[in-house]
């Protein structure tokens, strides 16, 4: 499973990831385990269709 933190990559076993996180989640680490941040990748799901919704905007 491959992390971005603070613009670099990094690989982790699959084990240490919690099987909820989808691709495009932002994560936090609890406990050794990777988690979905839910508050945070709403947000970015927002801020990605407003800049969506601005670019087809007539």
């Amino acid at each position: 499973m491959v992390i971005e933190i603070e613009g670099q990559t990094q690989d982790f076993d699959k084990l240490n990831v919690d099987v909820s996180v989808n691709v495009g989640d932002a994560v936090v680490l609890v406990d050794g385990v990777w988690r979905t941040n839910i508050s945070e990748t709403e947000q970015r799901e927002q801020k990605i269709k407003k800049l969506i919704d601005d670019v087809w905007e007539d």
